[in-house]
Order: C-alpha cells, then sequence, then structure tokens
C-alpha cells in the first residue's frame, strides 16, 4: 500500500484526494500507524485518514455498536478483510488484552477507525477502489440526449443479436460495446444547441444540450444496453415449433403468440426483481462484482482527477486505451491467425492418435490436464473473470473441477454406463452405437413420446463428464438452498420481515453510505413491480391457453414457483461471489417430469422456471448497478421497462423475417450458414427431457438412478462444512455452491478454461492487492473492462471483415489444435466388428 498518492488536478466534481504526505487530522489523537492500519483493513491512506477525522466525532459508546454491527453483519463474509475482523473480535470478545494498557489503547484506536470507516464509506476495498462515496443528486441522469442513444443502441443490439443468433458462426454483441461507444457519441452530442422546453405540472426544463455529458447520463444507457441486447429466450421455443426439421408447427409463426409469450418471459422478471431488492440489492453483502469493471470503466471516463499510485502516473483513461489497443490487436492471432495459441494442447501433438494422451490433456475434446493451456484471455477467463471475481471464488471454481476429473478419467476407463464407447468430454447425447442420438424415432407425428418407436431404437447414453455434470448439478441445487439458509439465515430472516412491514430500505442505513446517499430519491413501490408481475402471468398465460401448444396455462405458475424458491439463494451466491448457479437443468429435470411426453409443455416450464430467475438476477444486478452510481430508482425502472419493450418487438420483428425471408432456414446446408445451432440444441434437450423424459434415465431401474442421490448429498454437505469453518482459514473461504459450479465445468470445457485464471487472480487479487493497494484500486477494474472491451470490438470486426464470408487462412498454426484423437474425440472402446450396438438391445430396456 502506498503512501505517496498526490493530487494532480483539481476540476473533478469528486471529492478532492489529498496527498497521503499530508495529515489532515490532529495526529494527537491517533497513534496508529496509517499503512499498518490500511494494509489491515485494506484501505488507501485517503480512505484511513477521512476515517481517522470521523472518528474523532464517535464516543467508545458509538464505536463498539459500529463494531458488533460488523461482526453480526460480517463475521461469515468472505469479502471482509480477515485481519480486519480479527482485531475487532479481539478487541470485543478477548478480555485478556485488557490486562495491557498500552496494547489495548492501540488496539482501540485501530478498531475505531475501522468502526468509522464502515460509517462513512463501503467494507469492501473493491467497492471503494470503483464507487464515490459522494453524490450530486443535481447532476442530470435521465436526459433526452441519453435516452435517444440508449434506444438506438437498444434497437441496434437487439438486432445484431437476433439475427446472427442462428448462424454458425455466428456473433453476439455485448453490452460493453454499447458503453464504450456511447462515450463519443455523448460527447458529441455536448455540441448540440441548449434548445428546451418546461414540463408542465413538474417545471422541469428538458434540454437537447443541458451541459456536459456526465456519468450519470452514460450509466442510464450502459443499464438499457444490459437489458436490452437480450433477446427473448421463447423465441427457442418459437424456432422449434416452426422449422421443418423440428416439430413443423408453422402456426408458431403468428404474431401475436411469439408476442405474448416474449413479453411475458422478458418482464416477468422485473416482478421479482422488485420485490428481491431487499435480498439483493440493498445489502452491503451483496456487492455484485462484475458491476465494478462496469462503473470503473465509467469512471475512467469522466474523472478529470488523476494520482500518482505505486510510482505510477498514467491516468485511467490513458490506460485503458493502451490496454484496450494491445488487447484488440492481439486478440486477432488467437481467434484468426494462429488458432493453437486458443488451444494450446501442445502434449496432444507428441502423438496425436494416443486416445488416452488426447483424453487427459487435450483441450478441446479432452479435460485439459496441461499445465500451460492456452494463450487466449476469451478462453481462460469462461469460467470466471480473473480481475472481476474474488481470488476464494476461482480458488473453488477449480478446486471443483480437479477434484471431480478423476472421478470422469475412472468412469470413462472402466467403461462405467457404456462411457468408454463415448467421447469422454461431451456435451452430446448418443445412441447404443455411439452415435448422436436421433429424437425423430422416438416421436410420432405429433412431436408426442411413442414408446414402440423408442423401444425399437435405443436409450439415451451421455459422456463421463456430462453424466458427472448431472450428479454434480443435482448437489448444487440443494447444496445452493441450505448454505445460503446456513450461512446468510439472518439477512433473509431480516429482510423478509422488511418486507412483510413494508420498512423503508435507509431506515437502517447507519452504516451503509450509499443506502444513506440514495435516500435522496423516491424508492419504486413493491406494488409497481408486482403489477408488472401480474401482467406477465396473464400474458404468458393468455399465449400458451389461446394457441395450440397442448400445454396448460398454469405451466406459467410452475415455472414462476421455481423461480420463487431460487431467486433469493441463487441471488445471494451470486452477489457475493459472481458466479451463478443456473436452473436451466433442474427446470428440464422437474418440467420432464410433471409434463412426461410433451416437450412444448417443458419448454415453456423451463422458459418460466430458469429464465425468469435468470432475467431476476440481471436486472436486480443493474438496480445494484443503479444503487452504486446514484440513480433515482424510479428512472432506474422506467429505462428498463422502455428498454426491454423495445428490444423484444425488435427481436420478434427479425425473427418473423427470418422465418419468411430467408431461404432453407435451419437447413444443414443453408447458403449463408444460417443453420440455427441453437434451436437445434434447444430441440435436442426438448424431445431428450419433454419428450423421452427424465424418468428413463433417472427413475426407478434407470441406468443413472443412482445420482439421484446427489440431491441429499448436496443439501447435508454444507452443514458438515458450516461447523469446519472454524477450524481452519481454508475452510472460511471454502464455498460449496461454488465448488460444485467448478464441478460443471466439463462438457464440454474443461481445466483449459478454469486453470489458468488462478495464478492471475492471486497475482492481482491477493498480491498485487495485498503490496500495492494503490495501483490495484486505481487499475485493476480497468485492466479487466479493457480486455473485455477489446476482445468484443476486436471480434465483431474479425466476423463481419473476415468469418462471415469464410475467409480462412489455412496453415499448420490453426490445424494442428484440431488433429488427432483430441480433435476427433475418440473413444476408449470400440464395437467389435460382429457387434452391432453396446448395452441393452432392442426389447431389453
Amino acid at each position: 500500500m502506498s503512501a505517496d498518492e498526490k493530487k494532480q488536478t483539481s476540476s473533478s466534481p469528486e471529492p478532492a484526494i489529498r496527498d497521503d504526505n499530508e495529515s489532515s487530522f490532529d495526529e494527537k489523537h491517533f497513534n496508529a500507524e496509517v499503512d499498518v492500519v490500511g494494509m489491515d483493513m485494506q484501505a488507501l491512506a485517503a480512505d484511513i485518514e477521512d476515517a481517522m477525522a470521523h472518528a474523532e466525532t464517535m464516543s467508545q459508546e458509538d464505536v463498539e455498536d459500529a463494531l458488533k454491527f460488523i461482526v453480526e453483519a460480517h463475521d461469515r463474509d468472505p469479502n471482509f478483510p480477515t485481519r480486519a475482523m480479527s482485531i475487532i473480535r479481539q478487541y470485543l470478545y478477548d478480555e485478556s488484552i485488557k490486562a495491557d494498557p498500552v496494547a489495548y489503547s492501540k488496539l482501540y484506536e485501530e478498531v475505531k477507525i475501522e468502526a468509522a470507516l464502515v460509517s462513512i464509506n463501503s467494507p469492501y476495498a473493491e467497492v471503494r477502489a470503483v464507487v464515490s462515496a459522494h453524490d450530486d443528486p443535481s447532476l442530470p441522469a435521465l436526459t433526452v440526449r441519453a435516452f435517444i442513444i440508449g434506444i438506438i443502441y437498444v434497437a441496434a443490439g437487439a438486432f445484431i443479436n437476433q439475427f446472427f443468433s442462428i448462424r454458425q458462426p455466428g456473433i453476439t454483441v455485448s453490452s460493453n460495446v454499447a458503453q464504450l461507444l456511447a462515450y463519443p457519441v455523448g460527447k458529441a452530442c455536448e455540441t448540440l444547441p441548449d434548445w428546451g422546453v418546461i414540463l408542465p405540472f413538474y417545471g422541469t426544463r428538458v434540454s437537447l444540450n443541458p451541459g456536459p455529458f456526465n456519468m450519470k447520463e452514460h450509466m442510464v444507457i450502459t443499464i438499457m444496453a444490459n437489458v436490452g441486447f437480450n433477446t427473448p429466450y421463447t423465441n427457442y421455443i418459437v424456432w422449434v415449433q416452426y422449422a421443418e426439421r423440428f416439430f413443423d408447427q408453422k402456426w408458431a409463426k403468428n404474431f401475436g403468440y411469439q408476442a405474448l409469450i416474449a413479453l411475458s418471459t422478458n418482464f416477468i422478471g422485473y416482478g421479482l426483481a422488485g420485490v428481491t431488492r431487499r435480498f439483493l440489492v440493498y445489502p452491503q453483502y451483496a456487492i455484485w462484482p462484475a458491476n465494478l469493471a462496469t462503473i470503473a470503466l465509467n469512471k475512467a471516463f469522466h474523472s478529470d482527477t488523476n494520482t500518482h499510485v505505486n510510482g505510477w502516473a498514467t491516468s485511467r483513461m490513458r490506460f485503458f486505451l493502451y490496454c484496450f489497443g494491445g488487447m484488440f490487436v492481439y486478440f486477432w492471432f488467437p481467434n484468426y491467425i494462429f488458432q493453437a495459441l486458443s488451444y494450446f494442447n501442445w502434449m496432444t501433438w507428441i502423438a496425436p492418435d494416443n486416445v488416452t494422451l488426447a483424453a487427459v490433456t487435450g483441450g478441446i475434446s479432452g479435460l485439459g490436464l496441461n499445465p500451460i493451456p492456452t494463450f487466449d484471455w476469451n478462453v481462460l477467463s469462461y469460467g470466471g473473470d480473473p480481475l472481476i471475481n474474488p481470488f476464494f471464488t476461482i480458488a473453488n471454481y477449480f478446486a471443483g473441477a480437479i477434484v471431480t476429473m478423476p472421478i470422469i478419467l475412472a468412469l470413462w476407463l472402466s467403461n462405467t454406463w457404456y462411457t468408454g464407447y463415448l467421447p469422454i468430454n461431451s456435451n452430446g447425447v448418443f445412441d447404443n452405437t455411439g452415435a448422436r442420438y436421433n429424437v425423430s424415432l422416438t416421436v410420432n407425428e405429433d412431436t408426442l413420446f411413442d414408446l414402440e418407436s423408442y423401444q425399437a431404437y435405443s436409450p439415451a447414453y451421455l459422456a463421463a463428464g456430462n453424466i458427472l455434470l448431472y450428479g454434480f448439478f443435482f448437489a448444487a441445487y440443494s447444496a445452493t438452498i441450505s448454505h445460503t439458509f446456513i450461512y446468510h439465515r439472518r439477512e433473509i430472516i431480516l429482510s423478509f420481515k422488511n418486507l412483510i412491514k413494508r420498512k423503508k430500505f435507509d431506515q437502517d442505513s447507519k452504516y451503509d453510505v450509499h443506502s444513506r446517499l440514495m435516500s435522496a430519491y423516491k424508492e419504486v413501490p413493491e406494488w409497481h413491480y408486482l403489477i408488472v408481475l401480474v401482467l406477465s402471468v396473464a400474458l404468458g398465460a393468455a399465449g400458451v391457453g389461446a394457441y395450440p401448444t397442448h400445454t396448460t396455462p398454469a405451466v406459467v405458475l410452475y415455472g414462476i414457483l421455481l423461480a420463487v424458491i431460487f431467486c433469493v439463494p441463487v441471488g445471494i451466491i451470486r452477489a457475493v461471489t459472481n458466479a451463478e448457479v443456473t436452473l436451466n437443468v433442474l427446470a428440464e429435470f422437474f418440467g420432464g417430469l410433471w409434463f412426461p411426453g410433451n416437450a412444448t409443455a417443458m419448454n415453456f416450464f423451463k422458459s418460466y422456471g430458469y429464465v425468469t430467475t435468470a432475467h431476476t438476477l440481471a436486472f436486480a444486478q443493474d438496480l445494484k448497478l443503479a444503487h452504486y452510481t446514484h440513480i433515482a430508482p424510479k428512472i432506474t425502472f422506467w429505462i428498463q421497462m422502455i428498454a426491454t419493450f423495445v428490444s423484444t418487438f425488435v427481436a420478434i420483428a427479425v425473427l418473423n423475417f427470418q422465418m419468411t425471408g430467408i431461404e432453407d432456414v435451419c437447413s444443414p446446408t443453408q447458403k449463408d450458414r444460417f443453420t440455427c445451432p441453437g434451436p437445434n440444441t434447444f430441440f435436442t434437450a426438448s424431445v431428450l427431457w419433454g419428450t423421452l423424459g427424465p424418468t428413463r434415465m433417472f427413475g426407478s431401474g434407470a441406468i443413472y438412478n443412482g445420482l439421484i442421490w446427489c440431491f441429499l448429498i448436496g443439501f447435508c454437505l454444507p452443514i458438515i462444512f458450516y461447523y469446519l469453518r472454524d477450524r481452519s482459514v481454508i475452510f472460511r473461504y471454502f464455498h460449496l455452491p461454488v465448488f460444485f459450479l467448478g464441478s460443471l465445468i466439463w462438457a464440454p470445457y474443461n481445466l483449459t478454461n478454469t486453470w489458468p485464471a488462478v495464478p492471475i487472480s492471486y497475482a492481482f487479487n491477493v498480491f498485487i492487492k495485498s503490496r500495492y493497494l494503490g495501483w490495484w484500486s486505481k487499475y485493476n477494474y480497468i485492466l479487466a473492462s479493457a480486455f473485455s472491451c477489446a476482445i468484443a470490438i476486436s471480434a465483431i470486426i474479425q466476423f463481419f471483415a473476415v468469418q462471415y464470408k469464410a475467409v480462412d487462412i489455412v496453415w499448420a498454426g490453426n490445424k494442428i489444435p484440431y488433429e488427432g484423437c483430441d480433435g476427433g474425440a475418440c473413444p476408449a472402446f470400440t464395437l467389435a466388428p460382429d457387434e452391432t450396438h453396446f448395452g441393452p438391445g432392442v426389447g431389453e430396456f
């Protein structure tokens, strides 16, 4: 932690940053060393000095009340500094320290600073690094130019993402692209004339140019892009129903049907997000680490203040441009010019046809056990951005993957459940010859399950990596419930009480500076969100019931019930760790049980169970983003609503054009590659889980029935680790749901996508953070934003410049990763010449 931060400019609207070499407090009141205290609390010298100044106004009773709050709220919080919690507990509960007056006095001085710091700023270094503890409520947020720019970007992003969603390869435009491009457009709008009108009844003047383009306007555009760039999940259902190669139900092109189910699934998450604000937005522990990189980029664009940190004087904006430019150019190599850098499976090059070597070390179809598996940031950050995610998240994620790897290998080599006849790490579904499962051979002309056809064909088989993944999915779901209740029961119960009493969020904001700042704005009442929820349910029920879906409208309520159960536990885990437990497998599992033999009904249950939860968390994350950047909740509510409405109809319009305007759409031989890879995967899953049903794979007497015990195992394990948490510091940071999430990386991903992130995360979020906190606070999240923006922009340009027209560079550096058994996904065993299948034959299952 540096003490040489120096103020260079003072033109920023943010509070001035003092020179750390100059004390702004009377040191006779404090003997604690600034650097020592800063290391214990993971706080910059400027933050410590602000806390020292505030501490002078606190009585001993105030200090002890604050310390008791910290212990109660953060004792089991893995993001709270361990050393700070240790000295607080020592002061409160260690009576022996009082025997040494000098040591006790010194300890009191230090904990007094921590108490003051929590009162005036965030308790987390990650948040303090990018989020201002001050606000200017007069700064305009929802301006005419911000709204117009946001709507244009939402329409463009929804158009591109929907249009190319059925192409192979496709392209996806992320919201950070809009955030990056909004800045020059917003600055250009500063040249517009100051023409405006005064709104009747409000008395507020609305102008084309209210002044300099500010960070709140910029964040409004970003939030609109966050929600507007997502296309309706129900479009997958429509494709599966409409396309000739799938269910061939031409009535599914009805615009009214598409609009009802799309609006319903897109808006239903808002209803739950609003209700869960007390659990996922207002609490301090809900950090939502992904938001910090977004805010850091915003701060880089709009902050005029620059500081010297650890010998670095480069401004945030210049640092961003350097890193962005470097990654933009570099990404051309692993993604297009030299693809061996992306999958650096060098061990398989020694013996390309060695089946076991490829299975263990291969980065494409193998398990990826390789010390240097990739030089591609996009590949290594799949399991989580190592600069954004807390180190304990990355470590738990990797631990889950490395522990389960030998289990997968043992299953495959021992041919358990006939996995040896299949690739070791494939996410495909196979028949008893090792070929891809042909789901059309198990249904009748009405797309309903046909038992005779099924018995004449084959059971469904899963690869070793894929079947183990299902077992750990089951464990992760039950562990999420028990872990969240055990570790966060205090917060959950308190939030429920506040929800029932309709208590204002800022009434308990004594130790939450951002809630105090947000009290200057009117909150959106819960009934606003409940109206959205009720209308969404009505639209969904109408869409399902008024058209020949062969599905009960009650499926909407069934799906929402699943979301209601899981949105708070899953949301808390994501808000704390930045790792999300997705409900797609659970929704498919229960949907198949509740609606056996009906793929469409299962698809609707999946949409209203899995997608509602995913949307709830995404919207809650945006609400927290607005909370951090001090944007009025009513503004956030309406821009989310409008952006989602516009995005939904743009996507539906594009969908209808794709259905009628693209020749041979979804055909494997479509000339422009609009082959519908996503809908094809969705179709396979819908028939496997909806038509065939989970009972035939996991039911009593079925081949994978034993994996059902994973539900019970996952539920019990958090209880054991809860009582072990005080035995070792390792157990304090061991997070069982994230561990299980690491075990889910398989099929088709592998250690290539998680192991390289571990040393990078340790280097930045442990080593640099503990020794050069000033540098880390200023540059870490800027670096993360620069890399993600550069990769997104570079990928878009590469797609339209060379990949869209299939302009390939054919040379060894692009061919060698895909050669041999790693590229070909060789099985361990093959059928003998006189064998026609493995496992039970016709009439035996």
